[in-house]
């Protein structure tokens, strides 16, 4: 338990993402720590997803394939899906308004059952809405690496966030 602080409360600090003013051009933002992703993982997006590709469940098919090793390929969307993910709690927890879209989406490498998936997101670009007082466009892209570094996912992205409102104390 911690020491009380100033007229013996003790501070309280939610965790949320960043308001707009908040988010600077140019910046990477880290997310940790990775995801090291399991064959589990894998089979449950896979399967809840209904995509039946056979690069994602039959190892026995997999194997007599070439260009991956003979091994099953961890689902694309799942990918996506875990580096978006890694970054709520840093950037957007709490002050999203809405996905706007993604573009620019690739998968440069595979990503295999057992690698750990590591995120980045750029803020390209931001701006007032124009339609939407009390909020603004941020522009991302997300990066997922492998535990070697190796570019396996990025995304752009644009998203609706909400400006901070004049009664919010700093640190809530």
């Amino acid at each position: 338990m911690s020491a009380p602080g100033a007229g013996g409360r003790s501070k309280r600090i939610t965790q949320r993402g960043l308001w707009f003013e908040e988010f600077d051009e140019g910046s990477i933002y880290e997310h940790r720590p990775g995801r090291t992703v399991t064959e589990a993982d894998n089979v449950l997006f896979t399967t809840l997803t209904m995509n039946t590709q056979a690069l994602h469940l039959d190892a026995a098919w997999s194997a007599q394939q070439s260009g991956f090793d003979g091994q099953r390929l961890i689902n694309s969307m799942f990918t996506l899906s875990t580096i978006v993910g890694l970054s709520v709690s840093q950037l957007t927890q709490g002050t999203l308004v809405a996905n706007l879209g993604f573009s620019e989406v690739a998968f440069p490498a595979p990503l295999f059952a057992g690698d750990t998936l590591y995120a980045e997101t750029e803020c390209v670009s931001k701006r007032e809405s124009k339609s939407r007082p009390g909020e603004g466009v941020v522009n991302l892209v997300h990066i997922g690496r492998n535990q070697d570094g190796v570019v396996v996912a990025r995304a752009a992205r644009a998203t609706l966030v909400r400006k901070r409102p004049t009664s919010t104390v700093e640190g809530n």
